[in-house]
């Protein structure tokens, strides 16, 4: 159950839908499409904590493609839903013709703010660089601020992506393509530029040592530029995402980074490719946590556990 709090939606039609709480911004979610290279697709930012604290990043300027948090993919059967140029083993990165593609919005099944809780539901197209379609998604983002006195809320990010081709996709990374430790696909943040050096936490793990790992969620503290203090950010897989343990479906493992820049990544396709049949869909169900201040192992298990799925 949701306590009512002044939780607000505003929806500017063919841009963005701004979420905001008590005033503050929480969150934009921008689906107007951008520059072509930059494998135009919907992203969240800017993203705030509760004191209105931003904790994305936008058009950095040594990856224009990277947009606050966003769905992506890197490595997809030959095309880049990624933006901008595309790895390619013993040669490096190259920006390569007819490789880039993009995710097209197609609507809104559910746009909507109460009781502390704001929802975006949306229905998008896969397309590879000449527009055909290669698939569908279904995708479900929920603001969730249910006690503002804590200094936190929540997203809940949730894909459904169906393969429309007669073909398999195929999920990959730089590092299915050769490149070492650089396993990012699908859900992708990029930090402030002040939180470069931040502190990395997983279940096990701590700093750099974390990418590549498997853990059920991973937190990420930086400092604040602008304002004293600190925010940390929370990424969390869903039980059925199958994210670890004997016998799960396709693993993931975190791509993560605090150098040269801030950047975190539930990896689909750290170390080997996730394949899609035709017809087959792919489901992943994230919660992403936005703080004020620094959060230890023991305030990020206790929010999780009092913010159950």
């Amino acid at each position: 159950m949701f306590t009512l709090f002044r939780t607000k939606l505003t929806h500017v039609h063919g841009e963005r839908i701004d979420v905001s709480q008590d005033g503050t911004r929480l969150l934009s979610y921008v689906y107007a499409p951008e520059a072509p290279f930059e494998a135009p697709k919907p992203y969240l930012h800017p993203l705030a904590t509760l004191s209105g604290a931003v904790v994305t990043d936008y058009r950095p300027n040594d990856h224009r493609w990277h947009k606050g948090l966003q769905i992506t993919a890197s490595h997809l059967s030959g095309q880049n839903l990624w933006g901008g140029n595309s790895y390619v083993h013993g040669e490096g990165y190259r920006a390569l013709p007819g490789r880039v593609g993009s995710m097209t919005h197609d609507g809104f099944d559910d746009v909507r703010a109460e009781d502390g809780l704001a929802v975006i539901a949306e229905r998008l197209t896969w397309r590879n660089h000449d527009g055909d379609p290669w698939a569908g998604e279904t995708r479900r983002i929920e603001a969730a601020v249910t006690d503002p006195a804590s200094g936190s809320w929540h997203l809940t990010v949730s894909t459904a992506i169906t393969n429309l081709r007669d073909e398999e996709l195929r999920f990959g990374s730089p590092t299915t393509a050769g490149r070492e430790m650089a396993g990012y696909t699908g859900l992708f943040w990029r930090g402030p530029r002040a939180f470069r050096g931040g502190n990395i936490l997983t279940a096990g793990a701590e700093g750099p040592d974390a990418m590549g790992t498997q853990s059920p969620w991973l937190g990420f503290t930086g400092e604040l530029d602008g304002v004293d203090g600190h925010a940390t950010l929370v990424f969390a897989h869903a039980p059925e995402n199958d994210h670890t343990g004997e016998g799960a479906n396709h693993p993931a493992h975190w791509f993560v980074r605090n150098d040269p820049f801030a950047a975190v990544a539930p990896s689909w396709a750290f170390y080997d490719e996730l394949v899609l049949p035709p017809g087959d869909t792919l489901t992943r169900r994230y919660r992403v946590v936005v703080a004020d201040g620094r959060l230890g192992r023991a305030d990020i298990v206790k929010y999780l556990a009092d913010h159950p799925w």
